[in-house]
């Protein structure tokens, strides 16, 4: 499994940074984050320690559907449902619609972290 680059920046300075981008005047190098919190407190909660246990889960079970995972892991069905879905807006799951169900899929279980002042 791969490890993901996580940034940690003010809202100010990404907003700042994705216009540069979209300008043209800065060209994001290689192994620069592409998913990034506005705060160390908001990565903590994402990244917590029941979270990355959740993405471990993933990768080891491979479960085929939502409902899996919570009988594998032992949590609620709304539970679980919420945490994926913060999840995959941060890019860490993806989330598979197949047929009636959904399948989590763990895009890393390692993560870099750069923050910035």
């Amino acid at each position: 499994m791969k490890t993901i680059v996580i940034g940690v920046m003010s809202q100010e300075k990404v907003r700042a940074r994705t216009i540069a981008i979209a300008k043209g005047e800065y060209k994001p190098k290689p192994g620069e984050p592409k998913i990034w919190f506005n705060s160390m407190r908001s990565m903590a909660e994402v990244l917590s320690d029941s979270n990355r246990a959740l993405l471990k889960a993933i990768e080891e079970t491979a479960p085929h559907s939502m409902s899996e995972l919570a009988e594998t892991t032992g949590r609620k069905p709304g539970n679980l449902s919420r945490t994926l879905k913060t999840m995959e807006r941060y890019g860490l799951v993806s989330l598979h619609r197949e047929k009636n169900q959904i399948r989590p899929v763990a895009r890393a279980t390692d993560f870099k972290i750069l923050a910035s002042a």
